[in-house]
């Protein structure tokens, strides 16, 4: 009988070491197992890592050749880039079920028992030893390193409770409590953050690494492990908690570097797939692809601006709860205005403040408001980046004269008249539309530009055009309680506004010179 040919039904049949042995069972390590697996499913050209998004190229295979090497894995890289996702998803590359002793707290084989418990068992019944079953989802651990993590949490202690429960001795092996690492005996331990655990804890790794054996206080006993180990770790000199000590990363046969997306479109997809649609709000509100766009460039914005640490990192968690918070900015908006449907708006996008300020780490704080006009400026930043990609660059269109020449010229004129445009967040559709038709110039731009819009399209379009302009200084975009007031330029000049704009450009003309300070 060939046991690699049995179906899970079959095997979960198998009750005792002589049917077993009768099946063709042989031991397998966890890491031969792994690479049979994963041989398996690049010969059917079968995807490994479902859900990963951006590593196909890089991080995948590095992971890949890691487990045919049948190495241990340290996972590099800063928040939010799926090292703790890659880890979970190998267990999809275990068997489905393997044996093990009945009652075994370490997952003993059958055929090769390594605990007390397990040997004394298959001495007294022999191939009647009771054998039942592990599922795969059971044999992976995770461990997130905190500073008070202990050896005996990790790799056991004498148990005194034990000890005079059974009459023994503390001489005898029996009265061990097993840790986490030991009980993971033919199983994936994952430990998380790896720098944060204490470098004494760390030390205690060492042998169970390299020769695959524990040592609890004076015990005399040598436990030959079979674990996969998964480490995940942010750069050394991504904060001061700690770091990986030399010794033990040298026993950590390979580090994978994770990064984040290379362009917006694969963050989408990641955005997209995590993000949470609340029951309802998919009827309820549309999002133009524009605003996945904006969310996407605003990480990205983010990541390179010189206000925000580089060090600690954007997390992808900030585009995907950014994408929640714009759902729900424009649900409330359609609830309070009793409206059965409404399209997400640019002004939609100030509600997502929130989700930026606690997932970026600034250079340094400032005035207490400072992480909020931070984020206030990467949103605008972000639409400053995307205008381009739909409509004219007004810096070129600036200094033309003509009407025919300059498509905002009429924009600019019906603002430099006086007129001022004012789009509250809770507008109602009614409202909202009211407000933006009547800006002369602004729907024949949209038109010009992008025909075939339905009306819903074309005023997201116009309000985009309103924000792009006042990146571009053509317009100014003043802050209200509860919206945004849209003005001529040189009239906010000489009331003193600050033009609705805190741009932190070095070479930005309209700030006279002057930055704002943290």
């Amino acid at each position: 009988m060939n046991y690699n040919q049995l179906t899970s039904d079959q095997k979960l049949k198998i009750k005792n070491i002589a049917e077993l042995k009768a099946a063709g069972y042989e031991p397998k390590s966890i890491k031969q197992e792994l690479r049979d697996n994963l041989i398996q499913r690049l010969r059917k050209k079968e995807e490994v890592f479902s859900g990963i998004w951006g590593y196909e190229e890089t991080v995948i295979p590095d992971i890949e050749r890691a487990i045919l090497s049948m190495h241990h894995i340290n996972l590099l890289g800063l928040r939010g880039q799926a090292k703790t996702r890659i880890a979970r998803l190998m267990v999809n590359l275990l068997d489905e079920y393997i044996p093990v002793v009945k009652g075994s707290e370490l997952n003993d084989d059958p055929l090769q028992p390594l605990s007390r418990f397990a040997k004394d068992l298959v001495a007294e019944h022999g191939d009647h030893t009771p054998v039942e079953w592990l599922h795969r989802n059971e044999r992976y651990t995770e461990k997130l390193a905190t500073p008070d993590v202990s050896v005996a949490d990790l790799i056991g202690d004498a148990d005194p409770i034990k000890a005079a429960t059974l009459k023994l001795p503390y001489s005898d092996e029996r009265v061990i409590h097993f840790g986490l690492i030991p009980r993971s005996h033919r199983g994936i331990f994952v430990i998380n953050e790896l720098p944060d655990l204490q470098a004494r804890i760390q030390v205690s790794l060492f042998n169970i690494l390299q020769e695959g054996d524990i040592q609890i206080r004076g015990f005399k006993i040598r436990l030959p492990l079979d674990i996969q180990f998964v480490f995940t770790a942010n750069p050394e000199d991504y904060t001061n908690r700690g770091s990986i000590v030399t010794p033990l990363k040298d026993r950590i046969d390979s580090q994978i570097i994770t990064h984040y997306p290379k362009n917006s479109e694969i963050g989408k997809r990641i955005t997209k797939q995590e993000a949470v649609v609340k029951k309802g709000q998919d009827s309820l509100v549309k999002m133009h692809e524009i605003m996945a766009d904006l969310i996407e460039q605003v990480a990205i914005e983010a990541r390179s601006s010189e206000y925000v640490d580089a060090k600690s990192g954007v997390s992808a968690r900030l585009t995907i709860s950014a994408y929640e918070n714009l759902l729900s900015a424009a649900e409330r908006r359609a609830l309070v205005n009793g409206e059965k449907q409404t399209l997400v708006r640019i002004g939609d996008l100030w509600g997502v403040v929130p989700a930026i300020t606690g997932k970026v780490e600034l250079v340094y704080e400032g005035e207490q408001e400072g992480p909020q006009i931070v984020a206030q400026n990467l949103i605008g930043k972000a639409i400053r980046t995307l205008f381009l990609n739909y409509f004219p660059d007004p810096e070129k269109t600036k200094k033309q004269k003509s009407n025919g020449s300059n498509p905002y010229r009429s924009i600019t004129d019906w603002f430099g008249e006086g007129n001022t445009i004012d789009l509250m967040n809770d507008m109602s559709n009614q409202e909202y539309r009211t407000s933006l038709l009547g800006v002369k110039g602004l729907r024949e731009l949209v038109k010009e530009r992008h025909s075939g819009l339905d009306e819903s399209e074309q005023l997201f379009m116009m309000e985009f055009a309103l924000h792009g302009l006042a990146e571009y200084s053509q317009i100014s975009k003043n802050g209200l309680t509860a919206g945004l007031q849209f003005k001529d330029l040189l009239s906010s000049m000489f009331s003193g506004s600050n033009f609705g704009k805190d741009d932190f450009d070095d070479d930005d003309e309209d700030y006279g010179g002057k930055k704002r300070k943290y």
